[in-house]
């Protein structure tokens, strides 16, 4: 045929399959995962904050950095950091939430750290050496790469034993088996 068939049925299982993984997190994984949760979600959330609380930190630093409608932009991060930050803390949505989250680290690390790399950082340079190139990246990117990495396992491996998640799957599954024990 000159025109290639999309299988709509095959592709609407395929999104159908994606979704349900991202709900219906595995929640077997370690109880330690409580652990990067907390660190991930902490993080998030009062770096959300301080985007409200300081100004130099929210719309100041996304005006220098030439981020389109700062003010929005800004805030609309701060907002997703607190809101997903929280979600993350209590293990609801983990997956769903790393999403943004992995996009949001990967564009803080490109739009920040190339030019700390090449000496044009239009944000303040770091106090002490090295101030610019490939080690202060390496080390002003620690936080980010950090975040990126531990959202990247919440997202594979789930929330953990000890997590909102887990306990909605423990009533849920307790809900469909007394159902059957009635019918």
């Amino acid at each position: 045929p000159p025109f290639p068939v999309i299988d709509i049925e095959r592709k609407g299982n395929r999104m159908k399959n994606i979704l349900t993984s991202l709900l219906n997190p595995p929640t077997e994984g370690p109880t330690s995962t409580l652990l990067l949760r907390l660190m991930a979600g902490g993080v998030f959330l009062w770096e959300g904050i301080l985007k409200f609380v300081y100004a130099n930190q929210g719309v100041g630093r996304f005006t220098k950095l030439g981020m389109p409608f700062p003010h929005m932009t800004a805030g609309f991060v701060a907002c997703l950091e607190i809101a997903g930050g929280l979600l993350l803390l209590s293990g609801l949505m983990t997956r769903l939430i790393a999403i943004p989250f992995i996009i949001e680290m990967i564009v803080a690390i490109l739009s920040t750290k190339i030019s700390l790399y090449l000496g044009t950082s239009p944000l303040p340079l770091p106090p002490s050496p090295p101030r610019v190139g490939m080690w202060a990246v390496l080390h002003e990117g620690r936080s980010d790469y950090a975040q990126l990495l531990t959202t990247a396992f919440l997202m594979i491996n789930g929330p953990g034993k000890w997590s909102l998640d887990a306990l909605l799957l423990r009533k849920k599954e307790a809900k469909q088996s007394n159902r059957g024990l009635v019918a």
